[in-house]
C-alpha cells in the first residue's frame, strides 16, 4: 500500500489492522517521525521497543528477521523501530519478507523512518504493492498546514487555539510538528486543560510557558555550531552554562535549525541557495535577520554531510535523555564535534 502523509491520519486505523511493515519516508522527516510515533501508539499491543540503527541493518540484513520473530525476555509483545538513511533497510526487509513467505513465522510490527528516501526508492518499490506493508510519503509542510495541525493538536489536548496563536506555535517550531506538539502539551499542562474541560489558549499564556527561543539566547550558539565557528563554540558553551540553559532545550534549538536545513536542501535539489525566490524562502521559514547565517549553513550541510548531522543529533539527544547527570558534558562534547565537522569543507 502507498499513501501520502496527508492521508495518514484518516487511514491509520486500517493500516494498523492490516499491515505489519511500515515505511515512512519523504522530505518531511519531522512529519514522518511524528506519524510513526502515532502509529505505535495505535498498535493494540506495542510492547517493548527494539531499536536497530540503519547501519546495523545494512551490515547484517538477517538481524531484522531474527529480532522481529524473537520474543522479549518476559515473553511480552515487541515492535522494531529503525531510523535509516536512504535504502539502508532494503536488504533487511527483503530478507524478512522472503523468510516470512517461506514459513519462518509471524513477525512483530516493523517501523522504518527513512531519511533521504522517497516513494521512488528501492525499498519503497519493494513494499508498495504488498497488502501487509505501507509506504507513507511525507512532503515538506507549509505554514498553513502546520497551523491547522497545531489547532487540531490543541483540540485533542483541550486547548482552544485561534489562528494567530496556532500560527505562532507553528513558526516557533520551524514547521516541525514534533516541536509544535511539545509546545501544545506544555500549554495544556499550564492551563490544566483537557478534552473534557477545554480552555482557551492566548498569546499571554504562550509567553508564560513558551520554551526559550533562539532570540532568547540560542541564536549565537546555533550559528557557531552549525556555521563551523570552532573558535566561538567554547565561549558559547560557557555562556550556556552561565545563564542556565537546559541542555535538552539547547539541543532542540540545534535540531530545529537542522530540520530547517534539511527542508531547504530538499527544496533546492541541485540548485543553489541564491535560486530561491522570496515566496519559497517564506514557505521554508527563512526570515531576513537569519538569512545570512542560514545561507552559509545550507552550503556547509548538504548531501551525506547533512545525513551525518541528522543522525548525530538523534544519537546525542538519546544520550542526553538516558544520562541526565552528565547532560552538560555530553552536550558540550557533541556540539564541539559538530562544529568541527561543519568546519570541514
Amino acid at each position: 500500500m502507498k499513501l501520502k502523509g496527508a492521508e495518514f491520519a484518516a487511514k491509520a486505523p486500517g493500516i494498523v489492522r492490516d499491515c505489519s511493515i511500515y515505511f515512512f519516508c519523504g522530505q518531511d522527516e519531522a512529519g514522518a517521525s511524528a506519524a510513526a510515533g502515532e502509529l505505535v501508539a495505535m498498535l493494540p499491543e506495542p510492547g517493548e521497543r527494539v531499536e536497530i540503527p540503519g547501519p546495523d541493518l545494512r551490515s547484517d540484513p538477517a538481524k531484522l528477521g531474527d529480532e522481529a520473530r524473537s520474543s522479549s525476555l518476559f515473553g511480552d509483545k515487541r515492535h522494531i523501530w529503525s531510523r535509516v538513511t536512504g535504502d539502508e533497510a532494503h536488504a533487511a526487509l527483503e530478507a524478512l519478507i522472503k523468510t516470512g513467505d517461506m514459513g519462518a513465522g509471524e513477525a512483530c510490527p516493523v517501523i522504518i523512518i527513512a531519511t533521504s528516501a522517497t516513494d521512488k526508492s528501492r525499498t519503497a518499490k519493494l513494499l508498495e504493492k504488498r497488502k501487509d506493508a505501507v509506504v507513507a510519503m511525507f512532503y515538506p509542510p507549509d505554514l498553513r498546514s502546520v497551523t491547522q495541525a497545531v489547532r487540531a493538536m490543541g483540540d485533542a489536548a483541550g486547548v482552544r487555539l485561534d489562528g494567530a496563536v496556532a500560527e505562532r506555535i507553528a513558526r516557533g517550531a520551524n514547521l516541525d510538528v514534533r516541536l509544535a506538539q511539545s509546545e501544545v502539551t506544555k500549554l495544556a499542562t499550564y492551563l490544566d486543560a483537557n478534552p473534557q474541560s477545554p480552555k482557551p489558549g492566548s498569546m499571554d499564556h504562550l509567553d508564560a510557558v513558551g520554551a526559550a527561543s533562539e532570540e532568547d539566547g540560542f541564536a549565537s550558539l546555533v550559528n557557531a555550531v552549525l556555521g563551523g565557528q570552532t573558535n566561538k563554540v567554547s565561549g558559547e558553551i560557557a555562556r550556556m552554562k552561565q545563564i542556565g540553559l537546559n541542555p535538552v532545550g539547547t539541543l532542540l534549538a540545534i535540531e530545529r535549525r537542522a530540520a530547517q536545513l534539511a527542508r531547504i536542501s530538499a527544496a533546492l535539489g541541485n540548485r543553489r541557495y541564491q535560486d530561491l525566490d522570496k515566496g519559497q524562502k517564506a514557505r521554508l521559514g527563512i526570515f531576513w535577520k537569519e538569512e545570512r547565517d542560514i545561507a552559509e549553513q545550507v552550503n556547509r550541510w548538504r548531501g551525506p554531510k547533512l545525513d551525518r548531522l541528522t543522525n548525530g543529533l538523534v544519537k546525542l539527544h538519546r544520550e542526553l535523555l538516558s544520562n541526565s547527570q552528565a547532560a552538560e558534558l555530553l552536550l558540550s562534547q557533541g556540539l564541539t564535534n559538530l562544529a568541527r565537522l561543519a568546519a570541514r569543507r
